[in-house]
């Protein structure tokens, strides 16, 4: 039985909200170049290890 794996990409709608914002702020993001993703056709997939790595250094919170 082959193992079920858990895609790390994310859509436009799943990044929006995991970072709890709309999803015009990620198409804008992408066009002023603030976040990278991975364009399959038409559609954006993003990668969540990316993600968490591009939060940590932006975070303001330093410890």
């Amino acid at each position: 039985m082959a193992k079920k794996r858990v895609s790390r990409l994310m859509t436009i709608d799943e990044l929006a909200e995991y970072l709890g914002l709309g999803k015009q702020t990620i198409y804008n993001w992408l066009h002023l170049k603030k976040i990278t993703g991975i364009k399959i056709g038409k559609v954006w997939r993003f990668d969540r290890k990316y993600i968490d790595e591009w939060l940590k250094k932006c975070s303001r919170a330093k410890q």
